[in-house]
């Protein structure tokens, strides 16, 4: 994942490269962005809480398919007897 940090006159600006050891889920669902927009998310993965996403971070899949990040909620596993984490929705 490389989080982006901001925009500059040539596009957006982006982090150094950082891992990100979690569980992916390619399926497809609709969600909803920070914004309130509906927008398809190909992919969800789950990662520990301490992993930073911030929206539009680029993200490039174990296939080598690059995408962004839609948004990362943290969720608490508690009630489904599993750990807390993040979820991160990609485009």
């Amino acid at each position: 994942m490389e989080p982006r940090t901001g925009d500059s006159s040539t596009g957006p600006v982006y982090g150094p490269p950082v891992e990100v050891a979690c569980l992916l889920d390619e399926q497809t669902r609709a969600v909803r962005t920070p914004g309130g927009e509906q927008v398809t998310s190909t992919s969800t993965a789950y990662a520990d809480l301490e992993t930073t996403a911030p929206p539009l971070s680029r993200v490039t899949l174990p296939g080598g398919r690059q995408t962004t990040v839609i948004q990362a909620k943290h969720r608490d596993g508690r009630r489904l007897g599993t750990p807390n984490h993040l979820e991160i929705q990609l485009e």
